[in-house]
């Protein structure tokens, strides 16, 4: 780039920060605002004195156990699992006597089985979700008789119940067999995968709240930087001959933008990470391994309009939560053009989607807190479930009746656990 280029980028680099500054300042001393149309109301929904659910007490290695082994699970983006199992006991929903229950949760940790670097493997997790079936099969008659089809299990590996974070042993995986009547809840979410079962709930991975909540800068604060981005480009340990990972998607954000004024990334992962992002206008949240990321949550927490690269995806709460107005969505074969796709946004879609996104509604429905607040990602899972109330007569098998085949999967998913 020529000394007169450099000029002119950095130019018009300074009036569209200033811009987009100032525009992000009004939208702050304005009031939010509120999502309309049935997106908002399915977004307030209580779910109490709608459903009641069952919590299966199942012996502590399934769960506790493994925690107490390696507290690193209560971090890390897969521990919804865990959360979603602390809130159920002591929510207004969950029901003692099973006879009166719509739902069965099985609380079996299967994401808490980490490598000395905290990353969870999966390769135990179908032996795990075998065992703990099989244990409640065993002892009580809830299962047998529906075959899980009114039981919901949270799986948040990279691929759900497929259980692997390489897409293609997935996709060879498939969905765990004994799981396929089951609702499943999920951080994945891909329309038109092997991965994604037929009226599964997706769901926000699990970004820390109180962690955030101590990284707030003061309102008012500029914004004054366009697009950001933390993380990972190429997986060269997993892929390295480079361009799967991503689906080339990251490679191409690097190579077209890493010297772009316009754009500040990198793989550094720096203190002030929370604090950048809550100073950036648009927040990249490209697909890695699977679709999603918590780059996601963190965005929407912090105000930053998330630029969504990841074709058909399937998001968090899709029902409740107006992911269209909110964000931006960028095909990825799209990415090299992503400066002249951003910068061409009307300064007055900028202020609405920044507005929306300061609802705190809107905000509470991405994170599991403890202990749980009205309309947060706990309540919204609640919601997803008491929706598909009540069940069908087809849930409930006839006497003798066997749909799953215990026999069927991978042989070393069938090695007792």
């Amino acid at each position: 780039m020529g000394t007169g280029s450099a000029r002119a980028m950095a130019a018009a680099l300074a009036v569209l920060l200033l811009a987009c500054s100032g525009a992000v300042a009004v939208a702050r001393a304005q009031d939010t605002e509120r999502i309309e149309g049935s997106a908002g109301d399915v977004l307030e929904d209580d779910p109490v004195g709608r459903l009641k659910v069952y919590v299966y007490e199942l012996p502590t290695k399934y769960n506790k156990k493994m925690v107490a082994k390696d507290s690193r699970c209560l971090s890390h983006m897969f521990a919804a699992e865990i959360f979603m199992h602390r809130f159920l006991l002591s929510s207004a929903i969950r029901t003692l006597n099973p006879e009166e229950a719509d739902w069965f949760y099985t609380p079996v940790y299967t994401t808490c089985d980490l490598t000395p670097w905290g990353h969870p493997l999966p390769f135990k997790s179908p032996r795990i979700m075998r065992s703990a079936i099989q244990f409640i099969s065993n002892r009580w008659p809830y299962w047998n008789r529906t075959e899980g089809a009114d039981h919901f299990f949270v799986v948040p590996h990279d691929f759900g119940a497929c259980f692997h974070y390489q897409e293609e042993k997935a996709i060879e995986r498939g969905v765990l067999p004994l799981l396929r009547r089951a609702t499943l809840v999920q951080t994945f979410g891909q329309k038109d995968h092997v991965c994604l079962k037929e009226g599964s709930i997706t769901i926000p991975p699990y970004a820390p709240p109180q962690k955030m909540k101590t990284h707030l800068v003061p309102p008012g604060t500029p914004r004054s930087i366009f697009v950001y981005f933390r993380g990972l480009f190429y997986d060269t340990a997993n892929d390295p001959e480079g361009g799967y990972y991503a689906r080339g998607a990251r490679a191409s954000v690097w190579e077209n933008f890493k010297n772009n004024p316009l754009f500040d990334i990198s793989t550094d992962h720096p203190p002030t990470y929370y604090e950048d992002m809550q100073r950036a206008v648009f927040c990249l949240c490209p697909l890695g391994w699977a679709p999603w990321s918590p780059r996601l949550v963190e965005a929407v927490v912090f105000g930053c309009i998330p630029v969504i690269i990841a074709d058909d995806i399937v998001l968090p709460f899709a029902d409740a939560i107006p992911w269209e107005e909110i964000g931006v969505f960028v095909a990825e074969d799209d990415v090299p053009k992503l400066d002249t796709i951003l910068t061409s946004i009307p300064m007055e879609v900028i202020l609405r989607k920044q507005r929306l996104l300061a609802n705190p509604s809107m905000k509470q429905a991405m994170l599991f807190p403890q202990p749980a607040q009205p309309g947060d990602a706990f309540h919204q899972i609640l919601n997803g479930l008491a929706r598909k109330l009540p069940h069908g007569e087809d849930v409930f098998l006839k006497p003798g009746l066997k749909v799953l085949n215990w026999t069927e999967g991978p042989r070393g998913d069938l090695k007792p656990w």
